[in-house]
């Protein structure tokens, strides 16, 4: 399973590592890739919630606009 969301306050490394790791935390992520440039973050893995991937965003200080 793939998710991408958009995701609004990343501006720098720090700010992808940071998403990354909040997301790498979630049960059933097995991978991260996030694109500085279009703000895009692709998410793979098993039984991916959508809550789950928004709240863990937010909580590390970003606005998830959207999840496809």
């Amino acid at each position: 399973m793939k998710k991408t969301m958009l995701v609004e306050g990343m501006s720098c490394n720090h700010c992808v590592m940071a998403v990354t790791n909040a997301l790498k935390e979630l049960e059933g992520v097995s991978h991260v890739q996030v694109d500085l440039e279009s703000k895009k973050v692709e998410v793979s893995g098993e039984s991916l919630i959508d809550e789950s991937l928004k709240e863990a965003v937010e909580e590390a200080g970003y606005d998830v606009v959207e999840i496809q």
